[in-house]
């Protein structure tokens, strides 16, 4: 089983794109900055992950993504990767996206 939940805050504005071809699709980056739930020597710690969503996920997440902003969501893992101009393999993982929503309300922002 593969499968990802997690809840956080976005890092910066979300990158959306929209793919080519007769039906194109709402391709939405962006990275999630998630609390560690144990700290060392009460600092606050925290891991950034990277995430893909598509399609309407990805039209919620251009109208609402936003640094700062915390979402709650469910994914799973994918793992890819490319050659960098300098020819060295690069290995990604990206979470995508199957559903997200808002973690808190506008009163908590």
């Amino acid at each position: 089983m593969n499968k990802v939940i997690l809840s956080g805050r976005m890092t910066r504005d979300a990158e959306v794109r929209y793919s080519t071809g007769d039906n194109p699709i709402a391709i939405a980056r962006f990275t999630l900055a998630v609390e560690k739930r144990f700290k060392r020597d009460g600092e606050s710690d925290a891991d950034f992950i990277n995430c893909v969503a598509f399609g309407n996920s990805a039209k919620f997440v251009e109208r609402f993504g936003t640094k700062g902003k915390k979402f709650e969501l469910c994914g799973h893992l994918s793992t890819g990767s490319y050659t960098d101009k300098d020819g060295k393999k690069v290995y990604t993982t990206d979470v995508d996206v199957e559903d997200i929503s808002f973690a808190e309300g506008k009163k908590e922002q």
